[in-house]
């Protein structure tokens, strides 16, 4: 890496190339900080983007790395473990020592899903055990689809999955059965409610064969939806006062910012997962995008305030 940038993009997700391709784009000096981790890596392949539909997660991001190479972008892997303000600008400093300059920050870093402490969760977690039915629903459509309760959109996946399955079964799991509207609901769409805690999973020929709850009864399902609590991957930016807080949805954190990207910190935009915890990948390429402009905008304005400051001192 070079000593300073103009953009120093946290993330090499969707969100992150997409914005660091626009800011490349436009002739700016742009290095995207890449972990490697990226929330769809189980995921075989990317739907619901036009274009793209089942491409592999890596082979989408290997041809968005190329893109913003091919314009003067940098994208180097590493970790941020902190930025802090620095004069006009922000130092980042990574887990391996090295540290750089920016005049502007844009965080994509993304999120992570905790999942319910049940065995077996973690390791389907991606094949047959989903969230998303946009982005995994064709796939298991007309199969026998459990819904495990984990929060509190958990009855409103359950309706979203039996659009596309008859067959869906909700498990209570350590939840109160659901009552009043929300039972009538789920029983007018022939949704199976299920009490008693979950134990594990039942698998066969490295497949979901039915939920095992802690009676031992064994419920026949092949698909398990699962609500994780998606929390930021923002903790590096505490050291600016910028810290993530609960989503009004209720499903977990996010860093807040307004429509643009911009974050209550002057010179911080966020885009993708870190602020939008239900955006799928096209959503978070388009936020990236967006907010790429916005940094560039500001940018242009800081320019054009010292040229004149500048010309009127000749």
């Amino acid at each position: 890496m070079n000593d300073g940038y103009d953009v120093v993009v946290i993330g090499g997700g969707a969100a992150g190339l997409s914005g660091a391709l626009m800011l490349a784009r436009s002739r700016r000096s742009v290095v995207v900080i890449d972990s490697g981790a990226p929330r769809n890596a189980p995921a075989t392949g990317v739907h619901g983007l036009l274009g793209r539909e089942g491409t592999p997660p890596a082979e989408l991001l290997e041809r968005g790395r190329a893109e913003v190479r091919g314009y003067g972008g940098e994208v180097v892997a590493g970790e941020v473990v902190s930025a802090v303000r620095q004069g006009e600008r922000f130092a980042v400093r990574l887990a391996d020592g090295r540290s750089v300059l920016a005049r502007r920050l844009l965080v994509a870093s993304g999120l992570v899903d905790e999942l319910p402490d049940v065995p077996g969760l973690r390791e389907r977690w991606g094949r047959d055990v989903l969230h998303c039915p946009y982005c995994h629903g064709w796939e298991v459509r007309d199969r026998a689809i459990g819904v495990l309760a984990s929060g509190p959109l958990s009855a409103h996946q359950a309706q979203l999955f039996r659009q596309l399955s008859s067959d869906v079964t909700f498990f209570c799991h350590t939840a109160e059965p659901p009552g009043g509207e929300v039972a009538a609901q789920l029983a007018a769409r022939g949704i199976r409610v299920v009490e008693g805690e979950v134990a594990g999973l039942e698998i066969a020929g490295d497949r979901i064969a039915g939920v095992r709850l802690r009676d031992g009864t064994l419920v026949r399902r092949e698909v398990l939806a699962v609500a994780p609590r998606m929390v930021a991957r923002a903790g590096f930016l505490g050291e600016l006062g910028l810290r993530p807080v609960e989503h009004p949805s209720g499903a977990g954190e996010h860093v807040p910012a307004d429509a643009a990207g911009r974050t209550e910190v002057p010179g911080v935009w966020v885009a993708g997962n870190v602020t939008d915890p239900s955006a799928q990948v096209g959503a978070a390429a388009a936020a990236g995008a967006a907010a790429a402009a916005q940094i560039n905008a500001d940018l242009v304005a800081e320019e054009t305030r010292r040229a004149v400051a500048a010309a009127r001192a000749a």
